[in-house]
């Protein structure tokens, strides 16, 4: 649905889809375990245990058996790595592989519909191809990118940033100030845990007083964002009060930062996002048109309305960006931002001094 409101709105012309090869299993190993994979490929394959696989997080609710899901996790891979390489040789200035952001797969264990984790995959093998290369991964999805924090969580050399509603009301109950990493990685690990309800205004400033003064500080090569949008108000899956306001502010953000301190190295990926007919195209077209250096434009396809709109069981907006009308602010609402600004208090007090350079 994204990729032909794109079509429809004209913001693929000009532009080219790359084909990307599967990752194999040498790239997966950089940050799964082999026998995982081996039992990932074989739950695919209907030739596992069911009893067995619960150990790894497969046949669980959230991560069924489905035929081909190592092949389908390893073209996901394959895509974001091809990406990354893409950005890193200067082939292009930014890259977006939407079916990326699966950040909750752990080395030996599927988790949160995540079988194996593309941007770990993309940093690993990065840090292989290129020595001494400076990753920043920004995770913006409502739920925290717990996967890709442990994988490098004592790597001085990637910084993981994490913006999410607290784990204290929701999947998958990690990502706390204090989760700040280890050993040598201590202080490359940054999370801010919103308080549900957190609406654009707060979710905002909480994202300005952190990300650039972290990235500022850890300077890096490329950065990497996932960019889900289940922080959305109308989510069925979380308790956040985002609009289209926050998921064009992050992405305009994330281009002038990597402008600012990596010569415009950036990688987009997608993520978290449950109410797909009614957010999910809307913010991630947001997210290529700015990408890709283009307007965004003021009214949805008609076009597409008339395909999609048949099949909605809810109306589709007409327009890009939300009415704020229709999101007003509540009583609470400045309750929730002090607490927030707490929170980056604390963030700014004992988080970012401990990021050396």
């Amino acid at each position: 649905m994204t990729l032909e409101l794109c079509e429809a709105l004209g913001l693929l012309d000009g532009y080219e889809f790359v084909a990307s090869e599967p990752a194999n299993d040498e790239d997966l190993m950089t940050v799964h375990s082999l026998t995982y994979i081996r039992n990932v490929q074989r739950a695919g394959r209907g030739l596992a245990n069911l009893a067995e696989l619960v150990h790894y997080g497969i046949g669980t609710p959230d991560n069924p058996v489905v035929p081909n899901i190592h092949e389908a996790g390893a073209d996901v891979c394959g895509a974001v790595l091809k990406a990354a390489r893409m950005v890193m040789a200067g082939e292009a200035d930014h890259a977006m592989c939407i079916v990326g952001g699966l950040h909750h797969a752990l080395r030996s264990q599927a988790s949160g519909f995540c079988f194996y984790n593309d941007a770990g995959v993309a940093i690993a093998r990065l840090k292989q191809e290129h020595p001494g290369i400076r990753v920043a991964y920004l995770d913006t999805d409502a739920h925290h990118g717990d996967g890709v924090q442990w994988m490098f969580y004592s790597d001085p050399e990637v910084l993981t940033i994490s913006m999410h509603e607290s784990g204290r009301y929701l999947f998958p109950g990690t990502g706390g100030v204090e989760e700040r990493g280890r050993n040598g990685g201590m202080g490359y690990s940054v999370n801010v845990p919103l308080e549900p309800f957190t609406d654009d205004e707060s979710w905002i400033s909480c994202f300005e007083a952190v990300v650039p003064e972290a990235l500022r500080a850890f300077e890096p090569d490329l950065i990497l964002s996932q960019n889900g949008c289940d922080g959305h108000k109308l989510d069925p899956l979380t308790h956040l009060s985002a609009t289209t306001r926050l998921y064009e502010h992050i992405p305009r953000r994330v281009h002038e930062l990597a402008h600012e301190l990596c010569d415009g190295r950036w990688v987009a990926t997608g993520g978290g996002g449950y109410d797909i007919w009614r957010v999910v195209p809307r913010a991630w077209t947001m997210l290529w048109s700015i990408l890709s250096h283009q307007p965004i434009p003021e009214k949805v396809s008609g076009e597409w309305l008339d395909k999609w709109g048949e099949r909605s069981p809810v109306r589709l907006p007409s327009l890009m960006r939300d009415d704020p009308a229709d999101y007003p602010e509540t009583e609470r609402d400045e309750e929730i931002s002090e607490r927030n600004r707490r929170t980056v208090a604390h963030v700014l007090e004992s988080v970012l001094p401990r990021m050396k350079r």
